[in-house]
């Protein structure tokens, strides 16, 4: 047992990370066999051996199943990471996109870009990220001007989401053509998933990361605080905008494709952090690898409950996320956090 604890603890974080990788590609191909049609080995099998020919597992593998899992994991790393980034920046654990209005930023301009009939992928992606940036420099600038505290710029969050949302539904009913196009939209969910929609997105998605896993050290400063940050020789405003930016790209890309999907920017990074403790060089792609994981395991039951019904993938990380929400209010000083 001593023998074993010994071995556990040299690199442990770094053995997480390798058991991330085995479990992401576990989900994966359970992603790949299960749904309304199980195809199980045999035509998991038959559809890689007849790449190209006309066969139902071989339709279904390559059509909907090989881009909806790549979609999951693309916008679960995404919005974990910029949940991660968020929390760090703002030195706020409760913030994540969804809790703060970035995702409802984004969803108000994938709305508008469906008002004026503008359905070309990096058209969207370009005004998601616009949508995302604005609103998260506004809550950043107005933190920092304010000397908010933690549950202020919650609330703050939760006051821009209402705003936002009832700007997306005033448009929605003025132009009902956009209300059909952003209808799953707005739960969140892969039913609808395009690569036209999906390849610009995840193209920016894996820039992005990459430069936020670059920047790692500057995080962990970060997280110190503004005055400490700076006294190890940190350029604050500027690494802070540089975060906030790509934050909002990835929550913006995410949401491009995926809708707004709640929740997983705040529930992956504290689960990660857990196993891996607040360092960022192993924290951010054990987000990226959490939030991969999260939502593929989350999507699969989402169409495989109801048969040939599915339920958006949304719903089933609402219901997760919402308990684990209040639960994060509540465990901190009687609720005051």
């Amino acid at each position: 047992m001593k023998v074993w604890k010994r071995f556990w603890q040299q690199n442990k974080e770094k053995k997480i990370i390798v058991i991330g990788i085995v479990l992401c590609v576990i989900s994966m191909f359970a992603s790949f066999c299960l749904g309304a049609v199980n195809l199980g080995f045999g035509g998991m099998w038959e559809a890689l051996t007849h790449f190209g020919e006309q066969s139902l597992a071989g339709n279904i593998l390559w059509k909907y199943r090989v881009p909806r899992t790549f979609a999951c994991m693309v916008s679960g790393a995404a919005l974990a990471v910029s949940g991660c980034v968020i929390q760090g920046v703002l030195a706020n654990k409760l913030a994540s996109p969804s809790t703060i209005g970035v995702n409802a930023g984004a969803g108000l301009a994938f709305t508008i870009c469906c008002a004026f009939d503008v359905i070309n992928g990096w058209a969207i992606a370009v005004s998601t990220f616009a949508g995302s940036l604005l609103i998260v420099m506004i809550v950043s600038i107005t933190a920092q001007k304010m000397n908010a505290s933690r549950t202020t710029v919650i609330l703050a969050g939760v006051a821009i989401n209402s705003f936002l949302n009832a700007a997306t539904e005033a448009i929605t009913s003025v132009y009902k053509d956009a209300a059909v196009m952003s209808a799953d939209f707005r739960v969140g969910g892969f039913q609808s998933v395009s690569t036209v929609r999906l390849i610009p997105a995840a193209v920016l998605i894996v820039a992005a990361l990459i430069v936020v896993m670059t920047l790692h050290n500057e995080l962990d400063l970060m997280t110190l605080g503004e005055e400490m940050a700076q006294g190890l020789g940190l350029s604050v405003k500027k690494m802070r905008t540089i975060f906030l930016v790509l934050a909002a790209l990835l929550a913006g890309a995410s949401v491009s494709f995926a809708g707004l999907l709640g929740f997983v920017g705040l529930i992956v990074p504290h689960m990660m952090r857990f196993f891996v403790g607040g360092e960022n060089r192993y924290l951010i792609p054990m987000c990226a690898l959490g939030g991969a994981i999260f939502v593929t395991l989350c999507d699969i039951p989402a169409r495989m409950m109801f048969g040939q019904f599915e339920v958006p993938v949304g719903v089933i990380i609402s219901f997760i996320g919402g308990p684990f929400f209040i639960w994060m209010l509540l465990k901190k000083r009687g609720g005051r956090y």
